[in-house]
């Protein structure tokens, strides 16, 4: 049975879904006023992750991500490029489809944005003024934090004395504030245009708010795992729950599941140090897409990722291995296989799923799939493989590939007929037994960006990363 840590209980629970067969998940998405950063990529892989393994345990999962366009930080970029809000989160949320994409990340079955939602977000908040848990200011409508029992039981932070009137109106603030937030923003001209004609006032929504709205409405009041970076455990989804079961009654999520921080050559990504990236400005030094998700994957989730270059040369060492290892099993041509084939594809199994059981324990998962293919590889060498073992192989990969998301599926390149051809005269020169030859078209193949490996079914042609 499948573990989780869970945030608000802090310790690994067996998890159960509380419809039979049917998981649902709400991961917090993007701010989309920039280019998502491999930390924001780091926590949507890691939920892809848990989503995919659910999904490989033979359970259905209803997946939701919303899309925040409409908070200080997307109103203050319009605002400096002098376009209309829409315009801008519209640039941003097409990004963030086209990252999700290069990084096959499997897409969400709902992606609710923030703007389309202020019905929602109206509703919950007089249902939190009736109550007398929120009250109005003379700039919005804020959240009694002192008046939730529970407040706190998630990142245990406790309130201890509040100065009277304390409240915060920033959708972000200091982690060691605990104060009344905003639900509802009244207008002002720094917003500009951007305000909703309501039954509690003209305004905008606070942050916090958006998702227990959206969650609730596509999930259910209780649903099963909530996801995110350890930098929303509080304030937003403290204030989540507060917000949410305050209002309903009920538990809001079962599980909380959080990744921990990024780091970039050991320091916490900046600007202002040189080290912050977008998956769009390592994608235009060059690296692959398959290898920065193999890397953000790679690392259990609940310990810190320093994230560096030799890793990203590694992981895309350890993804060429892998790719090697499907096309050697689909060039086996073998009638006969060793015995030990069946010992070892039974132990991969069960060394795979037992580590992704364990809280999803990658590192262990991956470790017992290189083994695999070491071996494997082995008896391949010595041609002791049949095409059927290898084909049950292949197969099995793809299972694996199916959590994973590495796209081991792919085909192999195919060659312009030109580099074809100069492939073709090597071999000719490789019978003649003239190598000076051969290695002359060798390194004309080179210059084009293309390699040839000899091997024992033929040359194979791939081109250079």
């Amino acid at each position: 049975m499948l573990k989780l840590y869970n945030t608000l209980t802090r310790r690994k629970e067996a998890f159960k879904p509380i419809k039979q067969g049917i998981v649902a998940m709400y991961t917090c998405g993007p701010t989309v006023y920039d280019y998502a950063h491999i930390g924001n990529f780091r926590a949507y892989i890691a939920s892809d992750l848990l989503k995919r393994y659910l999904i490989y345990k033979g359970l259905r999962v209803k997946h939701v991500m919303n899309l925040t366009d409409v908070d200080d930080k997307t109103i203050l970029r319009s605002r400096q490029e002098k376009i209309a809000l829409k315009e801008l989160t519209d640039r941003f949320i097409k990004a963030f489809f086209e990252d999700l994409k290069a990084l096959n990340i499997s897409p969400a079955d709902v992606f609710p944005r923030a703007t389309e939602h202020i019905k929602e977000m109206v509703e919950l908040i007089k249902k939190l003024l009736a109550l007398n848990i929120a009250y109005k200011t003379n700039d919005g409508i804020y959240y009694d934090i002192k008046k939730f029992k529970g407040y706190g039981k998630l990142s245990h932070f406790r309130i201890g004395k509040l100065k009277a009137g304390a409240r915060v109106r920033a959708d972000l603030y200091e982690k060691a504030q605990a104060q009344d937030f905003a639900l509802w923003k009244f207008h002002t001209p720094e917003d500009g245009d951007v305000f909703w004609q309501t039954d509690i006032g003209q305004g905008r929504p606070g942050w916090h708010i958006e998702c227990s709205a959206m969650s609730m409405k596509y999930l259910g009041e209780h649903f099963d795992i909530h996801t995110g970076g350890v930098d929303l455990i509080f304030p937003h989804h403290e204030n989540e729950i507060a917000q949410s079961e305050a209002a309903s009654g009920k538990k809001f999520v079962n599980f909380w599941v959080h990744n921990e921080w990024l780091l970039v050559e050991g320091k916490k990504m900046s600007k202002s140090i040189g080290n912050f990236y977008t998956l769009r400005d390592l994608l235009a030094k060059g690296y692959d897409a398959r290898a920065i998700r193999y890397l953000l994957m790679a690392t259990h989730y609940r310990q810190q990722l320093n994230f560096t270059f030799n890793g990203l040369d590694g992981a895309r060492a350890a993804i060429a291995r892998l790719d090697e290892f499907m096309l050697k099993l689909k060039r086996a041509r073998e009638e006969e296989s060793d015995k030990k084939v069946y010992g070892l594809v039974k132990k991969v199994r069960e060394s795979f799923e037992s580590a992704m059981d364990d809280d999803l324990d990658i590192g262990k998962a991956l470790a017992s799939l290189f083994v695999f293919v070491r071996e494997i590889n082995k008896i391949i060498d010595k041609r002791k493989i049949s095409e059927r073992d290898a084909k049950e192989i292949y197969t099995l990969m793809l299972e694996f590939d199916s959590v994973l998301g590495l796209g081991l599926d792919r085909e192999e390149t195919k060659a312009p007929p030109e580099i074809l051809k100069l492939v073709e005269e090597r071999e000719k020169a490789r019978a003649k037994k003239n190598f000076k030859l051969a290695d002359k078209l060798r390194e004309q193949i080179k210059a084009r960006g293309y390699l040839v490996e000899d091997t024992e079914q033929g040359p194979r042609v791939k081109r250079i990363k």
